[in-house]
């Protein structure tokens, strides 16, 4: 596929042949909520925790007598039956993170690529390079491109762009290492550096 190549003030400079097999794939929506849900439940903390009646430090005496009282029988202050007693099947530290196959992770950015391509909301950049780590000159490179929220893809490590971005609530820097379908979805527009194409076909095109 063809697409054009802009500059800092959106005028064409250039084209592109971007291989089908990555941006021109079949949609494939269930593999994205799927890797989505994956990466949602793996960034959960996990330590909810409760106490259960071996847990707590109660005496072992027997609250009462077993006859006489006209109460229901007691055998233990722990008893869950008790309150502030021991939780019944509570919830206890865990580990939710969850990893699909990578062929399904692969097959699901393909999707969202794609999806971006036809929806005109993919555009490629040729290059981002400011005078210093400042969030207005970002703030204005994002508004001289026509876009108002923006994942942003570099090739490597950029300490200038992402020193720039982090201020901005609709503007992110993400490294080619890092693509993820979360962000992708999360952000409305995705820019892609020219240099940044090759680092995205390497991974995608196994």
């Amino acid at each position: 596929m063809i697409v054009n190549v802009v500059n800092l003030k959106n005028e064409t400079v250039g084209q592109v042949d971007l291989p089908d097999l990555i941006y021109n794939v079949e949609l494939r929506p269930h593999l994205v909520h799927e890797v989505v849900t994956a990466q949602l439940n793996s960034r959960r903390a996990g330590t909810a925790s409760t106490k259960t009646r071996g847990d707590l430090t109660y005496s072992t005496r027997k609250p009462y007598r077993q006859k006489g009282t006209g109460r229901a029988r007691g055998g233990s202050r722990r008893s869950p039956l008790w309150r502030h007693g021991g939780t019944i099947f509570g919830p206890h530290p865990r580990d939710y993170a969850q990893r699909p196959p990578a062929a399904v992770r692969r097959a699901a950015l393909k999707t969202v690529l794609t999806s971006k391509l036809k929806s005109s909301r993919l555009l490629v950049l040729d290059a981002l390079e400011l005078d210093g780590a400042k969030t207005r000159l970002m703030a204005a490179a994002i508004k001289g491109l026509g876009l108002r929220q923006a994942l942003v893809v570099t090739p490597g490590p950029d300490e200038t762009l992402e020193r720039s971005a982090r201020n901005l609530p609709d503007c992110r820097i993400l490294r080619v290492a890092g693509l993820n379908c979360y962000d992708l979805l999360k952000h409305a527009n995705l820019v892609i550096l020219k240099d940044s194409l090759p680092g995205i076909e390497a991974r995608l095109m196994k």
